[in-house]
């Protein structure tokens, strides 16, 4: 029988997605396919899925945060889980802060007093930062956010952690920002934040039959973990490596996944 040779990959067009997605093109080239790469924002890769133009995506957070990505009529969950994405807030591990232990902490008038009540975040991540602000009631202590394109947000961050910074960094893991164990997350007693999520791929459906069963069986067993994305993204945006660059360099064991 003859398998398909040529397929399209989607992905959200962000840099630890684009890291992920670059991994499991190392796999799909292992075994001979030709691979078109998809990326876009959340509407743009719902309406390519909904058109048929995407095969396999790279990778959706479920069950909550790309919940919106799954029609299961459009598309099927694979069963591996490539790694386990959270959010967080936190701050910088070489910031000394007594007490500040979690976000309930900031509330602490000698907390409030030494660290930037300026929030600064991406704007995906504004509403589940707005659910934390609600939860805490931090608004009361005068933290605000400021919702920055994603670029400038990611250099912000990156300048005050390199900086130690008094400052609260709403991230998500994997993370570039996360390689070295440079954070520490604050406890999240409340639980605002989303719980772990599964980073999972998608095939669209019908196309199973017509992929080799060995390269389902590896896309399926595929597993990443945190640390290896975020030194894939770190590694494209601290040593300028393309996605491509950097998973090759993990595939040889050059990438040291620390976070």
């Amino acid at each position: 029988m003859s398998f398909t040779s040529s397929l399209t990959l989607g992905h959200l067009d962000t840099r630890q997605h684009e890291a992920a997605a670059a991994a499991v093109l190392r796999v799909l080239e292992a075994h001979d396919l030709e691979v078109e790469l998809v990326p876009a924002d959340r509407d743009g890769l719902v309406a390519h899925m909904q058109a048929g133009r995407i095969d396999l995506l790279a990778t959706a957070w479920l069950p909550d945060l790309d919940a919106g990505l799954v029609d299961p009529a459009q598309m099927e969950v694979l069963g591996g889980v490539l790694y386990r994405p959270f959010l967080m807030w936190a701050v910088p591990a070489a910031l000394v802060i007594p007490g500040l232990v979690s976000i309930a902490d900031l509330h602490r008038p000698e907390i409030a007093a030494v660290i930037d009540t300026k929030i600064v975040l991406p704007p995906w991540l504004e509403p589940h930062a707005q659910r934390v602000m609600t939860v805490y009631e931090l608004g009361r202590s005068g933290y605000r956010l400021e919702v920055l394109d994603a670029e400038v947000a990611f250099d912000r961050a990156s300048a005050l952690l390199d900086a130690a910074a008094a400052a609260v960094l709403p991230l998500s893991q994997p993370h570039a920002l996360a390689h070295g164990g440079r954070l520490r997350p604050l406890e999240d007693p409340e639980a605002a934040l989303n719980t772990r999520q599964e980073a999972r791929l998608l095939l669209r459906r019908g196309l199973r039959a017509s992929l080799d069963p060995d390269l389902m069986d590896e896309l399926e067993e595929l597993t990443l973990g945190n640390p290896v994305v975020s030194a894939l993204e770190h590694a494209m945006r601290r040593d300028g490596m393309t996605a491509d660059e950097a998973a090759e360099a993990w595939q040889r064991g050059r990438l040291t996944p620390r976070a």
